[in-house]
């Protein structure tokens, strides 16, 4: 990667999966940035739901990434994600498809909708309901755990076809950039890995990487707003 590149911006807080996929993704790309802090609530400030981050993502979300080298501003992880593939992975050789063709790109594309439009908010829903739900509702837990659970049985398939070493065939994509962080909350969400032992090959895996490992390091040691 080119040393002239200025450092991106990476608008994160210290809970929640989606900005991780995104330092992970900066990582294995070499790419420079920093990490913003935000915090939950609507302090003028400091918080997602304030003035000042409200300008950079209306939602009120992280991640949001800003580029100073494009003058591009992204939020949502997905176009995050895509936005850094398509500037600074042309050749797909990081993050991309291992192959080339129809199929591949397809295959590419569905597992990583699959995570952003069913595992993740499945997953996020039994944690509400688990977590944070002010009145206890057993019976929309007991829906949203059993649709994670399922999606944990989808997802262990997929990754007996490679012995669990990627999501896809051919090495790491940022498909599983997507999925780790939300996997490795399965604890927080009470979903045990037991019946999905290549899920839980896989995560180690993941775990060991020193991408992954550095993306969680230097969240973890942002400065606080």
């Amino acid at each position: 990667m080119a040393s002239d590149i200025k450092p991106l911006t990476l608008h994160a807080h210290a809970t929640g999966p989606n900005p991780i996929k995104i330092a992970a993704a900066l990582e294995f790309l070499k790419l420079p940035y920093t990490i913003k802090m935000w915090e939950f609530g609507d302090d003028p400030e400091k918080g997602v739901k304030g003035a000042a981050f409200l300008k950079i993502n209306e939602n009120g979300r992280v991640p949001a990434l800003e580029d100073p080298n494009t003058g591009v501003v992204a939020w949502e992880s997905g176009a995050c994600m895509n936005y850094l593939r398509r500037v600074y992975d042309k050749d797909g050789k990081v993050l991309g498809p291992k192959g080339k063709g129809e199929q591949d790109i397809v295959d590419f594309e569905k597992w990583e909708y699959f995570l952003l439009t069913t595992l993740g908010p499945m997953t996020g829903q039994a944690n509400w309901y688990r977590h944070y739900n002010p009145v206890q509702n057993d019976d929309a837990l007991k829906r949203y755990l059993e649709q994670t659970e399922r999606c944990y049985s989808i997802l262990e398939g997929q990754l007996k076809k490679t012995g669990g070493d990627s999501i896809l065939p051919g090495g790491i994509t940022a498909v599983d950039l997507h999925f780790e962080p939300w996997v490795r909350q399965h604890s927080y969400a009470q979903v045990s890995l037991d019946p999905y032992p290549t899920v839980k090959k896989w995560l180690e895996k993941m775990d060991s990487l020193k991408e992954i490992q550095e993306a969680y390091r230097k969240i973890k040691e942002a400065p606080k707003p």
